[in-house]
Parts: structure tokens; C-alpha cells; sequence
């Protein structure tokens, strides 16, 4: 443009850091409405980011749900002419270009406790297949006892492997998986063998086959039943939730006491079990162990179900590292000038039972996850989609898109 032959250019004045990460070239097709000669829009340059995010949105609160999973918050909104990251992603909602003969894509399915599933069916087959192996075990002796209770116990890790692969306890495979497995394991053959191991070897033994907690055992393989329908019942208010928001921190504050509430729920009736399996079997109550550790791992399958995998990796983890070194430490006092290394738990199981070692190395675990879930399953992030896809791996992970810009200061 010139007023006398002369031309002059319309340079770009200097863009803030959260709009240079998202510009990368202009669109010929689409100019803002408004925009005076010399200046930007920041807004449009932040959809050419996420045009694929914006077209196949099929509501605002879907891509203020894909925004907030980059760690832009309300205060970085701002930079962007808007109040809060709601409204921004309004306005990229209303601008997106759409295919006006697609119908835009139902929202996912509900897999709440008032429409039951066949993963209901699922979830109860490790509480059934682990009650048939102890009448199986109480009936039979001698060689028998041992094939049976083999069979039994393979039998039910087979049960609750399907039961993690259906429902909404699912989630796809990641690198992390073996690591979660193998901690997981570890800390279910603790509360099955691990008290009488550990009681055997501050004694001097094992001189003999070691005490199994089969009540215990059982409660927690009969609570896989209602830890998948409050992973259910949480998944399907929330998202129930999101549809209606009208912002993140509106969402947030809704789904907050659903997640404290389904976790309640879970506590109540792991607690009623783990009470009715020991009055049938005639044992002693199983106590705080295993209590802790149901609470344990239904907190870390519910953070891995909706993306997040380094927390609940490092919570396990740490909980089995603490069992194993407890039970290390006892058995490596036996080495000649090492006798004060069983010290510490010798005098902790004498002051409160060799349940305490499974009790400290999981509550404090489960408390550590459960304030992580309470900022992470709050994010509406983390349920913008169903939190059980069918395809691959998550597009994001921990609240951040593969491949995608780091979060915005």
C-alpha cells in the first residue's frame, strides 16, 4: 500500500511467547473480522495450532478441556484478549471451519452403574475364582492342596487381568505397564504371604510351609467388583459434568466431591469385606494393610485409566520397595556382625504387628496419590474423552499431548 508510488510493508509487531509457539504460518483463506493494518490475531494463530483439536470439537468445553491439557490457564488466556481459558475457547469454537454434511461425532458412551455391561460380569470373576480356590485348597490335601492351590492362584491373576482389560478399571498398554505389573504383583503376594514370611523369619524359621492371610487375599479379589463400578459411577458423572459446565473452574468444583465420594464408597465396602471374610474364614481381622492397599491400588488404576502413569509407577513402586526391604532387612541380620539391621522392624511389628509394615509402606502411598488425583481427575483433561479408548495409546500424557508445545508460562 502506498500513498505517492511509494510502498511501504506491514511489519509484524512482536508477538508474546504463548502466541510465537503457536504461529507458524498465515492462512490466505480466513482473515480476522476487525483487525486494524499492523496488528495480529492472536486467536487465529493459537487455532492454526490446533486446527485438528477445533474441528472435531463438538462443544467448547472439549477444547478448553485440549488447552488446559497444555497447562495454558486463565492467566495466560489473557494474552489472548480473553478472560479465561472457557471463553477463549469459545470463540475458537464458533471460528472453527466445519464440514456443514458431517454431523458432528455423539459424545462418548457412559459406562455408569445404571447401564449395566458385561464388563459388570467381568469385574466379579477374581472374587468368585478366588473363593473357589479356598474351598477348593480346604478340601483336598496333601499334593492335591498344592495343585490346587496353583491352579487356583493362576486361575485368578487370569481373572483379574480380564477384569482390567474391560470396563472402566481398562486402560491401553504404555511403556510403563510391566513396571506397574510387576510392583502390583509384588504387593498382592504380600498380603497373601507376606505377614506370616516375615513372623516366620523374625522367629528363626521359615522352618515349614509359611501361613497364607487368605481373608485378606479374598476381600481384596472380591472388591475388584466395587472398585469397577465406583470407576464407573466417577467416569460417568464426570463426564456427565463436563457436558454441562460452563468452565473449568465451574467443572472442577463438581467433580471434586465425586471423585472424595467414589472413593468413599470404595472404603465402605473394601472395610465390609474385608470384615465378612474374616467372620467366614474365622481369621483375625486383616487390619490396616490391606485396607491401604486396596485404597492403594484403586488410586493408581484410576490414574492410569485417565492418563496418568508416572505417579501411580512411583507410588507402587516405592510401597513395594519399602515391604521388600523390611523383609530383607530381617533375613539379612542373620549375616554375622548385621543382627541390628532387623532391629528397626523387630521393634515395630512387637509394638504393632507385622501388619504395620504393610500399613506404613501403603497408606503413606495412597495418601500421597490420592492428593495427586484430587488436581489431576479434576481437570476436565481428563475426561474429555472416554478414559477406555479401543485404539492406541493416549494422545497425551500426564495433561500433555504428544509431540505437542511445552505448556505456556
Amino acid at each position: 500500500m502506498s500513498t505517492a508510488g511509494e510502498t511501504w510493508t506491514v511489519s509484524e509487531p512482536p508477538v508474546t511467547a504463548a502466541v510465537a509457539t503457536a504461529a507458524e504460518s498465515t492462512d490466505p483463506e480466513r482473515t480476522p473480522p476487525a483487525v486494524r493494518p499492523g496488528a495480529v490475531d492472536p486467536v487465529k494463530a493459537l487455532m492454526r495450532r490446533h486446527h485438528e483439536l477445533c474441528e472435531r470439537a463438538v462443544d467448547p468445553l472439549e477444547i478448553a478441556a485440549g488447552l488446559e491439557a497444555q497447562g495454558l490457564t486463565d492467566r495466560a488466556a489473557a494474552r489472548f484478549r480473553h478472560r479465561d481459558v472457557f471463553s477463549l475457547a469459545e470463540e475458537m469454537y464458533a471460528r472453527a471451519p466445519r464440514d456443514a454434511d458431517r454431523p458432528p461425532s455423539p459424545p462418548g458412551p457412559v459406562d455408569g452403574p445404571r447401564r449395566p455391561r458385561a464388563w459388570a460380569v467381568v469385574a466379579l470373576l477374581p472374587g468368585a475364582l478366588c473363593a473357589a480356590t479356598l474351598l477348593g485348597v480346604r478340601s483336598t490335601a496333601g499334593d492335591s492342596r498344592l495343585a490346587v492351590a496353583v491352579l487356583g492362584a493362576l486361575t485368578v491373576v487370569l481373572g483379574l487381568g480380564a477384569a482390567l482389560r474391560r470396563g472402566p478399571l481398562s486402560a491401553p498398554a504404555h511403556r510403563g505397564s510391566a513396571a506397574l505389573r510387576t510392583a502390583t504383583c509384588w504387593l498382592l503376594a504380600y498380603a497373601l504371604c507376606g505377614d506370616g514370611l516375615l513372623r516366620a523369619a523374625l522367629d528363626g524359621g521359615p522352618g515349614g510351609p509359611v501361613p497364607a492371610a487368605t481373608a485378606p487375599a479374598l476381600a481384596l479379589a472380591l472388591a475388584c467388583g466395587p472398585a469397577a463400578w465406583c470407576a464407573g459411577l466417577f467416569a460417568g458423572q464426570a463426564r456427565r459434568r463436563l457436558a454441562a459446565s460452563r468452565g473449568l473452574k465451574e467443572f472442577t468444583s463438581a467433580v471434586t466431591p465425586l471423585l472424595l465420594g467414589a472413593l468413599a464408597l470404595y472404603g465402605g465396602a473394601l472395610t465390609a469385606l474385608l470384615a465378612l471374610c474374616a467372620a467366614l474364614l474365622q481369621k483375625p481381622a486383616a487390619g490396616a494393610g490391606a485396607g491401604a492397599l486396596g485404597m492403594l491400588l484403586l488410586l493408581a488404576r484410576l490414574l492410569t485409566v485417565h492418563g496418568v502413569r508416572r505417579a501411580p509407577a512411583a507410588a507402587l513402586a516405592t510401597a513395594a520397595a519399602f515391604e521388600a526391604t523390611a523383609l530383607a532387612s530381617v533375613f539379612a541380620a542373620r549375616l554375622p556382625g548385621c543382627g541390628s539391621l532387623a532391629a528397626p522392624v523387630r521393634a515395630l511389628t512387637d509394638a504393632l504387628g507385622t501388619n504395620a509394615v504393610p500399613a506404613l509402606a501403603c497408606a503413606p502411598a495412597a495418601l500421597a496419590l490420592l492428593i495427586h488425583a484430587s488436581r489431576a481427575l479434576t481437570r476436565a483433561s481428563a475426561h474429555a474423552r472416554p478414559p477406555a479408548p479401543t485404539g492406541p495409546g493416549p494422545r497425551h500424557r500426564e495433561g500433555r499431548p504428544r509431540g505437542g508445545p511445552p505448556p505456556t508460562p
